[in-house]
């Protein structure tokens, strides 16, 4: 693997030995000392074109616990501001000498572009791009699947054959449902979009416009909801936020009909009440907390397998 762009371009068997990776890399994130020399003298740089919290700092967190030097590069403030192009930052940044770069831009197709058009000869990883994909997410939700469904500790080299998800929400705006449809299907699992007619594409998936005959009809594993994406829309997709929360949220009726097995997840940040009631985010079935732990195993395990891939992590 040369650059991590889509989930897309991941065979099954790849999938499961990035999904394994983590794993032990989780191990690493649960001992006493956090930290491995594996990286050391590599410098990575985040490119981020766009705001974010989350996925910047576990991308920073995993660079470090790998004791790579880092590069946090926002494009406020920055020559971008004056009109300088991807191409030439990439190059700029290049030009110190860089070992990978992470970039999320809001357009989408910016991280192939960086890595297909020859402006780099370093790793890219896609740490998000428009509407179009976030592998590293769909990773991480896959991991957290695995954990819950076969158990801690028992998850080495298993798929998620027969898994039924539901992913539920804005799939419009979703690249985090593209990048966990593509994995999922891939990894076998059976993967159901729920959503108003407004916020589906056409032509992804098993598609669904009725949450609650879906919950009952398919009976899912896990229950992921989406974020409704305010800053992506520009007109009203649905008519109101209490309606949406009536007829399309998680809340804690609709929960209370689940099978107290189910595993619900959220890939954040929530907005509370909207889209999943706090109850059922806090609930013993959720999962999402644990979906941001995992988030820095799954992106310490890609960099190690994109910058260093002849080392041994416990050297």
């Amino acid at each position: 693997m040369r650059h991590l762009l889509s989930t897309k371009d991941l065979t099954r068997d790849e999938a499961i030995a990035l999904l394994d990776l983590s794993d032990e890399m989780a191990q690493v994130n649960e001992r006493g000392l956090r930290k491995l020399p594996t990286l050391r003298g590599k410098t990575v740089v985040n490119l981020f074109f766009e705001d974010s919290t989350r996925t910047r700092v576990s991308f920073e967190i995993a660079a470090k616990r790998l004791s790579a030097d880092l590069i946090n590069f926002s494009a406020k403030g920055s020559s971008v501001s004056k009109g300088e192009s991807l191409k030439d930052t990439a190059q700029t940044l290049a030009a110190g000498g860089v070992d990978a770069f992470v970039i999320r831009h809001g357009a989408s197709g910016a991280p192939q572009a960086l890595a297909e058009r020859g402006w780099t000869d370093v790793p890219v990883i896609n740490a998000g791009d428009g509407t179009h994909e976030h592998p590293t997410q769909g990773l991480l939700d896959a991991m957290t699947m695995r954990e819950r469904l076969h158990g801690f500790g028992s998850t080495r080299g298993k798929a998620l054959d027969g898994v039924k998800v539901a992913i539920v929400g804005d799939i419009a705006h979703s690249r985090v449902a593209r990048s966990n449809l593509y994995l999922l299907k891939t990894l076998g699992a059976e993967v159901h979009l729920v959503a108003p007619p407004t916020l589906m594409p056409r032509g992804l998936g098993l598609q669904h416009y009725d949450l609650d005959e879906t919950l009952a009809s398919v009976k899912p594993n896990v229950v992921m909801m989406l974020r409704i994406q305010l800053e992506r829309m520009n007109s009203a997709f649905f008519p109101s936020a209490n309606e949406y929360s009536n007829i399309w949220g998680l809340t804690e009726e609709r929960f209370a009909r689940l099978s107290d097995k189910t595993v619900i997840m959220h890939p954040g940040p929530m907005n509370r009440g909207l889209e999943i009631a706090s109850s059922v985010a806090d609930s013993p079935q959720s999962a999402i907390v644990r979906q941001v732990a995992n988030g820095i195993s799954v992106r310490m395990a890609v960099l190690f397998n994109l910058i260093s891939q002849e080392r041994q992590i416990h050297e």
